[in-house]
């Protein structure tokens, strides 16, 4: 009972976050550990992920190969390997309680924000180099800890209004690249043990289909509806977030 359980939330979270490197879902693919660690240590779970992402980031990267704004790029990728680096040495102190607080937070201010008229003013401009920076660094950061960049690099890269497509492109070079520097600090942190990476060859075939079918249906859905998703995806993720990492952080001990 207990593996028909396991296997059921890890096929699960595999599933959402496949879709969600589609670039279909946005930010929905950062349920993927908190729902895995509801059946194995949430640091086993990002370490079964990661390989998991690599092969999924393939297949993403391998669509979308026309379709990346490397101007975006280029500002938020320097910021992402700080971030990753600052996750590697902060590894022990951080809990992922801290991180998933963090990440809702943040991803709350981002939708009142969205909300604000001032947003509409500045949907369009040219990206700054370091506003980029900062939240390329907070997207490297969280997505080592518990691969939830999401949040971070959507609040710089949603307001550009690129075409689904495009934005598609851009987090699958952004996180395909961010994911491929954190194989080495995974490494040396164990993370790529003989269990996860048995989990991440079984469930494989799962994550490839996941993509596929969001790769199918991203080219299929207006610009207006996929903004419309995925902002209230990203909202409902942050309450939920919110609410995870504050029971971790605050009543965890009681």
């Amino acid at each position: 009972m207990a593996d028909i359980y396991f296997w059921s939330i890890a096929c699960l979270a595999v599933f959402i976050v496949a879709l969600s490197k589609s670039g279909l879902v946005g930010s929905l693919g950062l349920v993927g550990v908190p729902l895995l660690s509801l059946v194995m240590p949430a640091r086993d779970a990002a370490g079964m992920m990661l390989p998991l992402l690599l092969v999924m980031d393939v297949i993403a990267v391998w669509t979308y190969r026309k379709d990346a704004d490397w101007r975006i790029l280029k500002i938020m990728l320097p910021g992402a390997f700080v971030g990753t680096a600052v996750g590697w040495v902060l590894w022990s102190f951080v809990s992922d309680a801290m991180v998933l607080l963090f990440v809702g937070i943040l991803t709350l201010l981002f939708i009142l924000d969205a909300l604000l008229p001032i947003r509409k003013k500045l949907e369009g401009l040219p990206p700054s180099r370091g506003w980029g920076r900062f939240w390329g660094g907070a997207a490297g950061f969280t997505s080592f800890i518990s691969h939830t960049g999401g949040p971070p690099f959507q609040i710089y890269v949603l307001p550009q209004r690129l075409t689904p497509v495009n934005f598609s492109g851009t987090t699958a070079f952004f996180f395909a690249i961010v994911n491929s520097a954190k194989l080495i600090p995974y490494f040396f942190l164990g993370q790529l043990n003989v269990a996860n990476l048995t989990h991440a060859i079984t469930l494989a075939p799962l994550a490839i289909a996941g993509v596929l079918l969001g790769v199918f249906l991203v080219r299929r859905i207006s610009m207006k509806r996929f903004y419309q998703l995925t902002y209230w995806l990203v909202f409902l993720l942050a309450i939920k977030i919110i609410y995870d990492g504050a029971v971790g952080v605050f009543f965890s001990g009681s």
